[in-house]
């Protein structure tokens, strides 16, 4: 590959655990389904030191960035949130570690803000205010990291209960088309973060994404070069129309699941980026936790053309 390469791994839906003491007031919600969920399903396969491994092998290979596809929590109590920002402490500085949202880390009225709020440095864009504001909207963000621009947005709204869809504004995505336009005369490798696969028909309809038709005008004429999502758990690749051609799509299995369970083994992407405008070079490789969850195995790799 030409030089100089930069080096984006990427996982989702961490799911941390275990669930903290909830208080009468706060199952008094949606959140009573997602805390028998828990205990009937997840606790059973989503496992700490799954998410370790494959943080671990990540740092081996010297990625230059992470990129974090949303669903760091379960059902978004305050104790959850801080446990979060205190783990995004120890995963890596903000400068090389971006963030979305997913629909958990928004599970009820209010929790998107209190998450925000306290995930702000991992969240934020370059020009974007150095402290939290209340009402500063924070997404589209664009970060610059050498020859990428990364752009975070957000689909992570709260739903009543037995829902898990997303939503993508008209707003957010004016401005996102601004950016990568912006991106794209700058002559950057443009990658696009969200949590929801921007893909009809790639989940369930009440775990959709609204928005579709909107995100795909956005790529198709705003340009980009790769989408990243979670929220499905499964390990995917589709395809958008682009401004200059086929844009790949790709998705990945939880961070945090262990073997056995009905959804993949956790996984990550791991993306070298070479070359220049015109004439990108995509290396995309993934990497899964072994058959007997004691280790990280390499899965297979694409050459995605761009």
């Amino acid at each position: 590959m030409s030089h100089p390469m930069f080096k984006l791994a990427h996982i989702s839906d961490v799911h941390l655990g275990p669930l903290p003491r909830l208080s009468i007031r706060e199952l008094a919600s949606k959140r009573i389904t997602g805390f028998v969920n828990w205990h009937r399903n997840r606790r059973k396969h989503l496992f700490g030191d799954t998410l370790d491994l494959l943080l671990d092998d990540i740092k081996a290979k010297q990625a230059d960035h992470l990129a974090v596809t949303g669903d760091l929590v379960n059902l978004a109590s305050g104790m959850e949130i801080q446990t979060a920002a205190a783990w995004l402490k120890t995963v890596g500085d903000p400068l090389h570690t971006s963030v979305v949202p997913g629909n958990h880390d928004a599970y009820v009225p209010g929790a998107y803000e209190k998450a925000m709020r306290s995930w702000y440095p991992y969240v934020r864009g370059d020009e974007a205010p150095a402290e939290w504001q209340e009402d500063k909207r924070i997404f589209p963000y664009l970060r610059i990291r050498g020859q990428v621009a990364i752009v975070g947005c957000s689909t992570a709204v709260a739903t009543p209960p037995f829902a898990a869809s997303g939503f993508y504004s008209s707003r957010q995505a004016r401005e996102t088309v601004n950016i990568l336009r912006a991106a794209g005369d700058a002559g950057l490798f443009r990658v696009v973060m969200i949590h929801h696969p921007p893909i009809r028909g790639a989940t369930s309809f009440y775990k959709r994404m609204i928005g579709i038709r909107r995100f795909a005008a956005v790529i198709s004429t705003g340009g980009a070069e790769l989408v990243l999502h979670g929220h499905t758990h499964l390990n995917t690749l589709h395809w958008l129309r682009g401004h200059m051609g086929p844009v790949p799509v790709v998705g990945i299995a939880s961070a945090s699941q262990g073997v056995g369970g009905l959804k993949p083994r956790a996984a990550y992407n791991f993306f070298t980026i070479a070359g220049r405008q015109g004439a990108w070079e995509l290396k995309a490789e993934r990497y899964s936790l072994s058959d007997d969850g004691s280790g990280v195995d390499p899965e297979g790799f694409d050459i995605l053309a761009t």
